[in-house]
């Protein structure tokens, strides 16, 4: 499976260094989840094709990565809240620690949400400002041109 990133790449963006990621917790699954859901309706297939043959690194490394990586926690977030088991369904609760209140992650998840939001703009900003260099853009193809979330209320173009 093709992904414009790594899951080390997307743990070394989005993780902090004392937070601990067992291997295998992101997966090239759930990149590709987040890129079709979030990336790819901006980009236009075209784009997002060439992207994934390798073309346009640069713009990918410094436009597209950390957004992709914020896309891809916000999604797998939830399943890192809660361990399953033969047991069942729980709520981790190492030695001496509480879970995060319900509060705390819906602050969590807003939070992600936001950069990634504002951090996909500024690629969009970037294509719509140098469509010469990315003949496989196509600003009819971006939704973020029709349609966008500020401050809760949806704006149609």
């Amino acid at each position: 499976m093709k992904t414009l990133i790594t899951p080390h790449k997307v743990a070394q963006l989005v993780f902090g260094d004392d937070e601990y990621l067992a291997a295998g917790r992101v997966t090239e699954a759930d990149i590709a989840a987040a890129e079709a859901r979030y990336i790819r309706p901006v980009l236009g297939a075209a784009l997002h094709e060439r992207l994934l043959e390798g073309a346009y690194a640069d713009f990918v490394t410094n436009y597209l990565a950390a957004p992709i990586a914020r896309y891809t926690r916000l999604m797998v977030q939830s399943q890192l809240d809660i361990r399953t088991d033969r047991c069942g369904t729980t709520a981790p609760k190492p030695d001496g620690a509480q879970p995060a209140s319900e509060e705390a992650r819906s602050r969590q998840r807003r939070a992600l949400l936001t950069e990634a939001r504002t951090l996909l703009r500024r690629a969009s900003r970037h294509l719509a400002d140098h469509q010469e260099e990315f003949p496989e853009y196509d600003p009819r193809c971006d939704i973020l041109n029709r349609c966008s979330i500020d401050g809760g209320l949806v704006q149609i173009r």
